[in-house]
């Protein structure tokens, strides 16, 4: 019976040299020639498997990249001793909100995100469906963590109780990934530390 190629990709079936050497050729080509001239057959030929290997476990070369940030980002984690990942909560919202993001910094930074990043970004622009797919599943929950570690903040107090924190959380991570994205000016420990300085001066209860 064939596999369908709709199906949800199982884990326990993969050769776990095969499944990272597909997702480190993904990664490289969409870094290198941009996601519209990256297919399934030079994600395949990179890699070195066949392309239906492949199609077996991912439908789509958009499937494929977008696991393959997922498992970046596990990584990552992992590597830091964070899973599951969860913004610190130590009682000091500064603290803790500083500390994300120097270490998004530190990513941001990184050649290996940073190079295909920039170019599903600029794709995502153009392209609504990948643009809507990478922010719901790649974007949204990680701005979910900011979320609960303010709601976190204002039962604590240290946040006015009438603030939406899906907006607050914007006044630090947007203007951090307009620099990233238009070149605006440096990014640095220095710059995400004043941001949130600035955006906690203004939530704070009066």
């Amino acid at each position: 019976m064939a596999t369908n190629p709709q199906s949800t990709p199982d884990a326990s079936r993969r050769s776990e040299r095969s499944r990272r050497a597909i997702y480190e050729a993904a990664l490289a080509l969409v870094a290198e020639v941009g996601y519209p001239k990256t297919t399934i057959e030079g994600i395949a030929a990179r890699a070195g498997v066949g392309k239906q290997t492949i199609y077996r476990w991912w439908s789509s070369k958009a499937d494929v990249l977008l696991e393959a940030f997922l498992d970046l980002g596990e990584q990552a984690a992992e590597a830091a001793g964070q899973l599951p990942y969860a913004i610190p909560d130590t009682g000091d919202l500064a603290a803790d909100l500083k500390g994300v993001l120097r270490a998004t910094v530190d990513e941001l930074k990184n050649p290996a995100f940073e190079a295909p990043s920039r170019a599903l970004a600029a794709e995502g622009v153009v392209n609504e469906e990948l643009g809507r797919r990478f922010v719901a599943k790649l974007l949204l929950p990680q701005l979910q963590l900011y979320v609960d570690r303010l709601r976190s903040a204002q039962e604590a107090g240290q946040v006015r109780p009438d603030i939406d924190p899906r907006i607050a959380l914007e006044l630090f991570v947007s203007p951090l990934a307009q620099r990233w994205l238009q070149y605006t000016g440096p990014i640095s420990y220095e710059y995400t530390d004043t941001l949130v300085d600035y955006a906690l001066h203004g939530l704070a209860p009066r």
